[in-house]
C-alpha cells in the first residue's frame, strides 16, 4: 500500500504526504503508475460527466479546453517539465554530458515551449472528438502511458548516478511489470474494445522509437526523458483512439 501511495503522491497533486519511505517501497511504486493514471483518468472523466451536468450549454471546445487544464493541474505540469527539458536537451546538446547539462537547467528555451504547445494542442484537438463519443476512452490514456514506464526503466540503463528514477534502476522485476502491463491491457480492452490493438501497435512503435533516441543522444533514460515519453506517449494514444475509434 505504501508503494501505491508513494506513486500517487509522486504522479498527482492528489492530498497524500508520505515523509519518510524505503528505497524498495519508491521501486515498488513503479508498477501502481498504470493504477494511478487509471485513476486520473477517471478524474478527468467524472470531471467531464460533470460539466456536462452543470453547464450542458458548454461547447466541445470549452469542455475539452477544460479538461486540458485538469490535465495538467492534477499532475502538476510533472511530465511537461520533462517533455520541455528533454526538447531544449534534444535541440541543444551535441554531447551527452551537454544534453544532461541542458536537462538539469531550470529555465525553459524555444523549444521546450513549442514542444508543450504541441502536445496540449493534439490533446486538446482530440479530446474535442472523444468528448463527443468516447468520453470512457480517457480512463484508457494515462493508464496506459503510465504502466509504459516499467517497461521502459525494465530495458533500458538510467543514466544518473543520483535522480528520482535511480531507485528503479537494476530493480525493475519482469513479472511484476508484465502483470502490470497485462491488467492495464485488460481493462482497457473492456473499455475500448478491438481498436486497442491498432492504438497499442502506434503506441509501441512510438515508445521503441523514443527509447532508441534516448539511446543514442544520452545511452539511456532519466526522468526527464521520462517524463516526456509518458506526455508524448498519451498524445499518440489519444490520436489513435480518435484515428480508429
Amino acid at each position: 500500500m505504501n508503494a501505491f501511495m508513494i506513486a500517487l503522491q509522486f504522479l498527482t497533486r492528489f492530498p497524500v504526504r508520505l515523509k519518510q519511505y524505503p528505497e524498495e517501497e519508491v521501486a515498488g511504486s513503479l508498477y501502481w503508475y498504470g493504477l494511478v493514471g487509471a485513476l486520473l483518468g477517471a478524474f478527468l472523466y467524472c470531471a467531464s460527466l460533470f460539466l456536462n451536468w452543470v453547464a450542458p450549454g458548454l461547447s466541445l471546445a470549452v469542455m475539452a479546453a477544460l479538461l486540458v487544464f485538469a490535465w495538467v493541474f492534477i499532475t502538476g505540469a510533472l511530465h511537461l517539465d520533462g517533455l520541455a527539458d528533454s526538447a531544449d536537451a534534444w535541440l541543444g546538446g551535441n554531447d551527452k554530458e551537454k544534453v544532461l547539462a541542458i536537462m538539469k537547467d531550470p529555465r525553459c528555451g524555444p523549444a521546450g515551449v513549442v514542444s508543450i504547445a504541441c502536445v496540449l494542442l493534439l490533446k486538446f484537438a482530440c479530446l474535442q472528438t472523444l468528448l463527443e463519443h468516447h468520453a470512457l476512452y480517457l480512463i484508457v490514456v494515462p493508464a496506459l502511458a503510465r504502466s509504459a514506464m516499467a517497461l521502459l526503466f525494465l530495458t533500458t540503463t538510467y543514466v544518473r548516478q543520483h535522480g528520482l528514477g535511480s531507485p528503479f534502476q537494476g530493480n525493475v522485476s519482469p513479472g511484476k511489470t508484465l502483470w502490470q502491463l497485462g491488467a492495464i491491457l485488460f481493462l482497457g480492452f473492456l473499455i475500448t474494445g478491438p481498436v486497442l490493438v491498432l492504438v497499442i501497435a502506434l503506441a509501441a512503435i512510438t515508445l521503441i522509437y523514443l527509447r532508441a533516441s534516448m539511446r543514442t543522444k544520452i545511452g539511456g533514460v532519466t526522468g526527464d526523458t521520462a517524463g516526456a515519453a509518458i506526455e508524448i506517449l498519451e498524445a499518440v494514444l489519444l490520436l489513435g483512439l480518435v484515428a480508429w475509434g
